[in-house]
């Protein structure tokens, strides 16, 4: 059994951990609030961003999980958890002469700038045009050049319990169509977050960069019109589709391809939105 620290143990780190802790493993999950920490995963209560805090890292650490995330949406935000905290770890690690087997890192498909529908793998060019997808890159950047083996996992719009935005926006009767031609949207639960995680740090030796989506990227009217049917709600109104090449540029539509994911052997609990969305709808 390995000892796994996670960095950040908030939405995502907190159900890996979780799923660790069942198959027998020791689980520290490092935030700044542990109270909130169920007991199946040892408390460890530090800040990224003040590099005192991390002084004293449980010793041997076999795996670690850096799942932080952003506390706003500024780019001053995105740089404390993306670029600062990593940099921070990283620092920490090596001064307590930490030797993990390997580091994975919740990265995001926003560090992919391409908004016309066009598919993307984990080959394709990474420029983003946001402040934001451009701190988390420069965050898989610190990793990547480090001295320690890293994986990387670029997570798609995560939903699951208490993340479940779009199904209130239908029932609320405030969901809206574009009336333009398809956009697409990638996406994964939360359980599939914490299970591709978990199953990549059981492979022996597994690559550098995953991308952590399901396997349909969907139009975002046709999800917002099948959860309208399900919930036997009034169908999204039409609103104007935003068609100049600016606005476009600065929106989400990209179909991200996890065939890589796929080929590792990775099984979905949730492989499109409906399986999801329909577990939510259960609860």
């Amino acid at each position: 059994m390995a000892l796994v620290l996670i960095a950040g143990c908030g939405y995502v780190g907190t159900a890996l951990g979780n799923l660790l802790s069942a198959d027998g493993h020791t689980v520290w999950g490092m935030r700044r609030n542990v109270e909130a920490l169920p007991p199946s995963i040892r408390p460890l209560a530090a800040d990224l961003t003040r590099p005192e805090t991390l002084a004293s890292l449980p010793p041997n650490l076999d795996f670690i999980f850096y799942t932080a995330a952003a506390g706003g949406p500024g780019d001053e935000a995105y740089r404390l958890a993306y670029v600062q905290g990593v940099r921070h770890l990283l620092g920490a690690l090596r001064a307590q002469g930490q030797s993990p087997r390997r580091i994975f890192f919740t990265s995001s498909t926003s560090v992919y700038a391409q908004s016309s529908g066009e598919w993307v793998d984990e080959a394709s060019p990474a420029e983003p045009v946001h402040s934001s997808g451009s701190r988390v890159l420069e965050g898989e950047g610190l990793l990547l050049n480090s001295s320690y083996p890293v994986t990387i996992l670029r997570l798609g719009g995560i939903y699951g319990p208490t993340r479940a935005r779009l199904i209130d926006s239908v029932r609320m009767g405030t969901a809206t169509c574009d009336d333009g031609p398809p956009t697409y949207a990638n996406r994964i639960h939360l359980d599939d977050c914490a299970g591709a995680l978990r199953h990549l740090m059981g492979l022996k030796a597994p690559g550098s960069i995953y991308l952590g989506v399901d396997n349909e990227p969907a139009d975002q009217c046709a999800v917002l019109r099948w959860l309208a049917t399900k919930l036997g709600a009034a169908q999204p109104r039409l609103a104007k589709s935003e068609r100049d090449m600016e606005s476009r540029a600065f929106r989400s539509n990209k179909r991200c391809n996890n065939a890589r994911l796929i080929a590792s052997g990775y099984v979905f609990r949730y492989p499109t939105f409906r399986e999801g969305f329909a577990s939510l709808l259960g609860e």
